[in-house]
């Protein structure tokens, strides 16, 4: 006979946090984003499944990979019934995400080097920094640092 939801449940608020070096804020804000699930106990106290553990634990892993939350919650959301990523699920994310760190890694690495060529000159002459934006006339191009993406881009 299958359990309840309840009677899976049964790891406090307070146990979820401390076993996954999270405040127990961070656990209510995941569970008001979609990201996480839990139920009430007749005291009306949160209560979590096991596998919540795992499920925080990808999202704290794609989040130190610069994955946002939003992002996270629309892969979780290409799972059957939403379940915790498994073994083979985890791979499907991580080979969805590497490109996109990948790319980042890239334009970090290039604008690191290009920033110390600048910055490393110590002309400190707007005349001479190829980064100046005289009468700002590159505003027709976009918005931001436009030519430091323009340089950086070049991967």
């Amino acid at each position: 006979m299958m359990k309840n939801n309840l009677e899976e449940a049964k790891l406090t608020v307070g146990k979820v946090a401390k076993r996954c070096g999270v405040k127990v804020s961070t656990l209510h804000f995941y569970e008001e984003k979609g990201l996480i699930r839990s139920w009430r106990n007749q005291g009306n106290q949160r209560r979590y499944k096991a596998e919540v553990l795992r499920r925080i634990s990808v999202i704290k892993a794609a989040q130190k990979m610069g994955i946002s939350l939003q992002e996270i919650k629309e892969a979780f959301a290409t799972l059957p019934n939403n379940r915790t990523p498994d073994t083979k699920d985890w791979e499907k994310l991580a080979s969805n995400w590497r490109e996109n760190l990948t790319t980042r890694i890239h334009y970090l690495e290039n604008l690191r080097d290009y920033l110390s060529g600048c910055i490393g000159c110590g002309c400190l002459s707007l005349n001479h920094c190829p980064l100046y934006n005289k009468d700002d006339e590159l505003a027709a191009e976009g918005v931001g640092p436009v030519i430091l993406d323009r340089k950086v881009k070049k991967v």
